[in-house]
C-alpha cells in the first residue's frame, strides 16, 4: 500500500499566513512531496456580515465586493508565494470568499482531495465556543483526512489536555505513518 494510496493524490493547504498557517504550509509541503501529491492552496476572505443577503448570499454592493476581492487576490498571490519559498509547488491556488470553514470544506470537495492541511490558533474553550474553531469545523464536515498543526508553544488549553481534533486524527497520522514507512523501506 502507498502513501497515494491512503492519501489519494490531492492535497489542500488551506492557509491565512498567520504563524500556525506557517507551520501547517510546511508540514504540507513536506507530506506533498513524501507521498507525491498535487498541492492546492486555498485563501477564503471572509465578507463582512452586512455583504450577505439573508440567503448567505454576496449582496449587491459589487464596487466593494471587487476591492475586497482585488486585496485577496493580492493575499493569496503572497501565501502562494511562501509556499514555494517553502521549497513547495502549488498546482493551482484557489480564490474563496464566505465563511472560512464551508469554502474550505467545499473546495475539498470538489477537488476530491485526500487530505486537508490546516493551522490552528488554539483557542480555548470558551473562545471556541463563541468564536468557532475553523479547523474544528474542517474537520467535523471534511470528507478527507484532516491534518491540523499548531504551534508547540499553543498549548490547546490552561490544563494542558489535548482537543478532541488532535486525539481523533493522531490515529490516523499514526497508521499512515506506518505504512509510509512501509513503502519506503528496501
Amino acid at each position: 500500500m502507498s502513501a497515494s494510496d491512503l492519501l489519494g493524490t490531492k492535497m489542500l493547504l488551506a492557509t491565512d499566513g498567520s504563524e500556525e498557517a506557517e507551520l501547517a504550509t510546511r508540514a504540507a509541503v513536506a507530506m506533498a512531496e513524501r507521498t507525491d501529491s498535487e498541492l492546492h492552496v486555498v485563501y477564503v476572505e471572509p465578507l463582512p456580515d452586512f455583504m450577505k443577503n439573508s440567503g448567505g448570499t454576496p449582496g449587491y454592493d459589487r464596487e466593494l465586493y471587487e476591492l475586497i476581492e482585488e486585496k485577496a487576490r493580492e493575499t493569496l498571490r503572497k501565501l502562494t508565494w511562501r509556499v514555494k519559498v517553502a521549497g513547495g509547488t502549488v498546482d493551482e491556488a484557489h480564490l474563496r470568499m464566505g465563511g472560512v470553514a464551508e469554502e474550505i470544506v467545499g473546495l475539498a470537495n470538489e477537488l476530491d482531495a485526500g487530505l486537508v492541511v490546516v493551522g490552528s490558533h488554539g483557542l480555548g474553550r470558551i473562545r471556541r465556543t463563541l468564536a468557532g474553531s475553523v479547523s474544528e469545523s474542517v474537520f467535523r464536515h471534511a470528507h478527507c483526512p484532516v491534518m491540523v498543526v499548531r504551534a508547540k508553544a499553543n498549548p490547546p488549553n490552561r490544563r494542558g489536555g489535548r482537543p478532541l481534533v488532535r486525539r481523533v486524527f493522531s490515529q490516523d497520522v499514526g497508521q499512515a505513518s506506518s505504512a509510509l514507512a512501509q513503502t519506503r523501506s528496501p
